[in-house]
This record gives structure tokens, sequence and C-alpha cells, in this order.
């Protein structure tokens, strides 16, 4: 298991300072990311900590997996590599060019 946290299910309204404040009573927290919209800030309601050791994350992990954080039971799990998306086609719309119908 890796150092690196994926933490769910986040309350939206829950600020990176808390969020590792609350991993800390598991061990030490080298960083703790809350992930939000580019455009809007707002929280998409997930983050990442990032523990010290191996053996933190996986203890870390191991006490608070669906456990209640502010009001919302978190998902905690090792954290993934992210995966390559497809390029989106030029243009970005949904809708192809109306042109001239007549």
């Amino acid at each position: 298991m890796g150092a690196k946290l994926y933490v769910g299910n986040l309350p939206y309204s829950v600020t990176e300072e808390r969020l590792q404040q609350h991993f800390a009573q598991h061990g030490s927290v080298v960083s703790a990311r809350i992930i939000t919209d580019k455009f809007s800030g707002r929280s998409k309601g997930f983050g990442f900590v990032e523990m010290s050791s191996d053996e933190e994350a996986e203890r870390a992990t191991a006490a608070l997996n669906g456990t209640d954080f502010e009001g919302r039971n978190i998902v905690v799990s090792e954290a993934r590599p992210q995966q390559q998306r497809a390029p989106r086609p030029m243009g970005g719309g949904g809708r192809p060019p109306r042109g001239n119908r007549y």
C-alpha cells in the first residue's frame, strides 16, 4: 500500500486544514488536498491525504474508512495513479454547427 490515500464522500464545506487534523490522529500527515472545480472553486467532494509512511496510511485507512466525518461516511483507500484520458475533439460543443438550412 502507498502512503497516498484517496478520501471520497467528503462534505463540501470541509477545509484542507480540517482534513489534515482528522487524519493526524492516525499518524504524521505530509499533505492534505481537496480537489476543487477549476471554474467555480467549489469542492468536488473528494481529496487526497499523504501520510509519512505506508504503515501510517494503512492504519488511517483501517481506522477511518466508512466512518462519519462531519455528517458523511467517508471512503478512504489507497490512491491510484490518474488514468490518461482520451483527447477531446476540437470545437468542444455537443451540437454540430447549424449551417444554412435552406
